[in-house]
């Protein structure tokens, strides 16, 4: 196995979100920290007004996909892995705001297992998710081009696959703070179109 996969393995294991403690504050405009449901996650938007990147990951057909390929409407993309446990805890809400925003705008899972659909079938076919479906990244790519350090990572996008804002953690996205991040993606398309 390549040595940077080890690397992005080693860092993915830590799938909990801590604080940092290099001594350097994060800007508060920048990072936001909240508490939702007993659930821990920041608001980041320091990479804001980044284009999405062009990494491969796998369909639930098998096929490759890219982020562009579903641009057109606002785009969650949340990274995870059946061995992260807030991971698994906010899944059935990225259901329930897929159920919710039906064809408005698309939410994405990428699994980081890299044993791929060996782990990735079961847990789908256990929890039974209405409209989430397994998008896999076995080899870490998407994670390494949005620098994903940790897990659970969701990244928001506009249409134009522009990044408004990402969360570093676990959040509940069936609640009001999600209801407004996917606000924010809708007006960022509708002032830059």
């Amino acid at each position: 196995m390549p040595a940077a996969l080890l690397l992005m393995a080693a860092a993915l294991t830590g799938c909990d979100t801590q604080p940092r403690d290099d001594g350097q504050a994060e800007p508060e405009s920048v990072v936001e920290t909240e508490v939702d449901s007993a659930l821990t996650y920041q608001i980041d938007r320091s990479h804001a007004d980044e284009t999405a990147p062009a990494a491969l990951f796998t369909a639930p057909d098998g096929k490759p996909a890219r982020l562009a390929d579903f641009r057109g409407k606002p785009l969650v993309v949340n990274l995870w892995a059946t061995w992260c446990a807030p991971c698994i805890k906010e899944m059935p809400t990225l259901d329930a705001l897929a159920v919710r925003e039906g064809e408005a705008a698309t939410v994405l899972v990428v699994s980081q297992d890299l044993t791929g659909e060996k782990a990735v079938a079961p847990f789908f076919a256990q929890r039974k998710f209405k409209r989430l479906e397994p998008y896999l990244d076995t080899e870490n790519a998407l994670a390494t081009a949005l620098a994903a350090q940790t897990l659970p990572v969701t990244v928001i996008y506009d249409a134009r696959g522009i990044e408004v804002a990402r969360v570093v953690g676990a959040m509940s996205w069936d609640g009001d703070r999600a209801a407004g991040l996917l606000d924010e993606a809708d007006k960022a398309t509708q002032t830059a179109g």
